[in-house]
């Protein structure tokens, strides 16, 4: 599979799982990784962080006392079967938190992912990169959430173990996650943004 977004990054051809975490220690930005390449992490809109940031209150409301957490774009995410190092915007897990060598900072076990569309990787979020989130055991929903109109993609895996798609385009409706039995509405999700004419 080849991916061309973001941005590769830095000038070396090929780098090692080991050479990209000694990297990423060392810096205060963000850089992806897939087969050897380092790509740039994208700069965020305005609509982009005001979504994320509903959407992490929002689910922090929702999950207290609960055994699965929220988590914003710092957490990275290790996917070990395709050799993914990626940082979504945002991420629940459940149970134990489950990390490469226990090192506390590549997760492998999400359970839900959340990606918030921006122009640039809009494309790579539908379509290569959720294919390599797929090769994620524990993982049972993954949500793209526009920030250009009121639209969500939610994909969940079904009773009979296949990713199925539900879309919500209205501003009445409230997104449902099957893993966790709670739902948020859109009007929360989309508070104080353009698209709800808040801004």
């Amino acid at each position: 599979m080849e991916i061309n977004e973001p941005a590769v990054a830095y000038g070396k051809q090929h780098y090692s799982i080991e050479e990209y975490i000694e990297m990423e220690n060392a810096t205060t930005e963000k850089h992806e990784y897939f087969n050897g390449k380092i790509s740039d992490r994208p700069v965020c809109n305005l609509q982009h962080n005001i979504i994320t940031s509903n959407l992490h209150y929002a689910l922090g409301k929702k999950l207290k006392g609960m055994s699965c957490m929220p988590f914003g774009s710092d957490l990275r995410i290790h996917v070990e079967k395709n050799t993914l190092f990626t940082y979504p915007d945002l991420t629940v897990i459940c149970g134990e938190l489950i990390s490469l060598n226990n090192d506390d900072m590549n997760f492998l076990n999400p359970s839900i992912i959340f990606e918030v569309l921006s122009p640039p990787t809009r494309q790579y979020d539908r379509g290569d990169k959720f294919k390599l989130y797929r090769d994620i055991s524990t993982l049972k929903e993954y949500v793209l959430v526009d920030t250009e109109s009121i639209n969500i993609e939610a994909y969940h895996i079904n009773d009979s173990g296949n990713w199925e798609l539900k879309e919500y385009s209205n501003i009445t409706e409230s997104l449902v996650f099957p893993t966790l039995q709670i739902s948020i509405e859109l009007r929360e999700i989309y508070a104080r943004t353009k698209v709800t004419g808040q801004a």
